[in-house]
């Protein structure tokens, strides 16, 4: 049976809380993508998540908040990071901290670390559904775990709709990119996922910002080698297709599909998951345009060689 897709009005939200209450599971809009929410304190609903989702469970999950007090109760935040929160929340931004004693996020959606990676989101669903369920959400994206993620409950739908519970409809999401990840327990910040906040609008808060989390366990969501990707062969930096190739392009210029004929980046990013999955329908070879590598090309290019990877 596929999941209700539901128009998030007050009803439908309240049915959505009472379902996360009792462990079900719950596809909600958020501004980078559409999130699997369960509850965060109930261990079973993760384990649900992870089985649903088919994601290894030493990969942890972003806990979602209503507000930046109810985050700050979960995780133990520096000056510095209560800064970059009340600068960036509600937004898409996700803070790694320590996790406090009292946290009530279980242990199985922190991978059984002592790190609790945090965010609060900025769309008026979610937000309505957190304040509502009066609870943390842990919202991993509603795709098969490496696969391309959701921009539409359409996407959900297809993905996973027989497999979860509700699936609220808000619409597409406006960023498409998931949410910046920073480790903000040291002195200074460490990038460990890019995203629609770039490196200046960290440093605008807290200066010093370096790249790190590739090697070992991840301590947070989007870590992973493989991740983002489609069954069709990518060939990234593609001036042209060759024969047979769907191409992905960027800018002024024939293109199967084309991220921003205009280039810009905040629409490549918006368009970017969206156009891989069509692509993906109807080819198995995708040649992508050259993407800049500044600004939100940082993060376009992060998630086009994710996906790329074979190893």
């Amino acid at each position: 049976m596929t999941a209700p897709v539901l128009k998030p009005d007050h009803d439908a939200i309240e049915r959505a809380a009472a379902c996360l209450a009792d462990g079900g599971l719950v596809a909600m809009p958020t501004e980078t993508v559409y999130g699997l929410a369960g509850d965060a304190t109930n261990p079973q609903a993760v384990a649900r998540i992870y089985r649903v989702k088919e994601r290894p469970v030493f990969n942890p999950l972003i806990a979602h908040l209503a507000s930046i007090e109810a985050a700050f109760e979960q995780g133990d935040f520096s000056d510095k990071a209560q800064a970059l929160a009340h600068r960036f929340w509600p937004g898409p931004l996700t803070l790694v901290v320590n996790a406090t004693d009292q946290t009530t996020v279980c242990d199985l959606a922190r991978a059984g670390l002592g790190t609790l990676a945090v965010r609060v989101p900025a769309h008026p669903v979610a937000n309505a559904l957190l304040q509502t369920v009066g609870r943390p959400l842990v919202a991993p994206s509603a795709n098969p775990s490496g696969r391309i993620s959701p921009t539409s409950a359409a996407h959900v739908a297809a993905d996973l709709g027989d497999k979860i519970d509700f699936i609220l409809d808000g619409g597409d999401c406006s960023e498409g990119l998931e949410s910046t990840v920073i480790d903000a327990r040291a002195d200074t910040p460490v990038l460990l996922r890019s995203g629609t906040l770039g490196p200046d609008d960290i440093a605008s808060v807290w200066p010093g910002l370096t790249r790190g989390g590739e090697a070992g366990a991840p301590i947070s969501p989007g870590q992973l080698l493989r991740h983002y990707a489609p069954d069709a062969r990518l060939r990234l930096n593609a001036d042209a297709p060759e024969s047979g190739e769907a191409y992905l392009g960027f800018g002024p210029g024939e293109a199967t599909l084309n991220l921003s004929s205009s280039g810009n980046l905040a629409e490549a990013a918006a368009n970017l998951f969206s156009m891989l999955r069509r692509l993906d329908q109807s080819h198995d070879r995708i040649a992508v345009a050259p993407i800049p590598e500044t600004g939100l090309g940082l993060a376009i290019n992060d998630r086009l060689e994710r996906a790329a990877n074979r190893d």
